[in-house]
């Protein structure tokens, strides 16, 4: 392995190993290369760095400083999102449909989708192994959102949603936090921080303190694979 202006630089099938996310460029760079094994991948999260690249490229391996994060004390649903859900007139599920939910992700995105073939395979095994988990909105039978992300010990890190009806995907991040919190998660990640996940109390920490907040949490025992029964 190799290093180009600080990136490291991991040869198809190479060792299992990421830097300090630290080490990042300024865009949160830290590795290019390897591929999506589940070993790699969720070496990859205990770490604090997660896969994101297009089509056709080697994988890009990320840790963005700052990191944006979601808490139940900073959970916000807008008047609008408040009356559809005391309204009601959905179902929520958990693991009924993972790879239609990530597939839904993928599609219809303006500015083109990170989700194709080899991240649905790559993530499907890692919901295969338990690692992976979905949450579903429906109505009437119909799937109209949901997300998908990755747990380790007490992280939940929330890799995409969707809405096929207004409110969709904002009933399903409301769900989630409040659900997996309750079931002893302590870090829900979203990544990066945008005007809509701003608008529902997501907010940035400096990559630092995700770190140290990551190691707190990642030993943590938390079982997810109950949230379906319950639900």
């Amino acid at each position: 392995m190799r290093r180009h202006r600080g990136v490291l630089l991991i040869p198809p099938r190479g060792p299992l190993v990421f830097p300090d996310p630290r080490s990042a460029d300024a865009g949160g760079l830290v590795a290019v290369g390897g591929d999506l094994s589940p070993q790699r991948l969720l070496l990859a999260y205990d770490r604090g760095i997660f896969p994101w690249y297009d089509a056709g490229y080697p994988p890009c391996w990320w840790s963005p400083d700052p990191r944006a994060i979601l808490d139940p004390e900073t959970l916000h649903a807008s008047r609008s999102l408040a009356r559809a859900l005391r309204r009601g007139g959905f179902e929520l599920s958990w693991n009924r449909d993972f790879g239609r939910v990530m597939a839904e992700c993928g599609r219809q995105r303006p500015g083109g989708t990170w989700i194709f073939a080899e991240m649905l395979e790559a993530y499907r095994r890692l919901h295969q192994l338990g690692h992976a988990h979905s949450l579903e909105v429906w109505v009437d039978g119909e799937l109209v959102g949901g997300l998908y992300g990755v747990q380790r010990g007490g992280l939940f890190a929330a890799e995409s949603m969707f809405h096929r009806r207004t409110n969709a995907s904002k009933i399903a991040l409301v769900a989630a936090v409040r659900s997996v919190f309750a079931a002893g998660i302590r870090l829900f990640d979203v990544q990066f921080l945008t005007p809509h996940l701003a608008s529902l109390g997501v907010f940035e920490i400096p990559r630092d303190e995700y770190l140290a907040r990551l190691e707190a949490v990642r030993e943590l025992r938390v079982d997810l694979g109950r949230l379906a029964a319950r639900t």
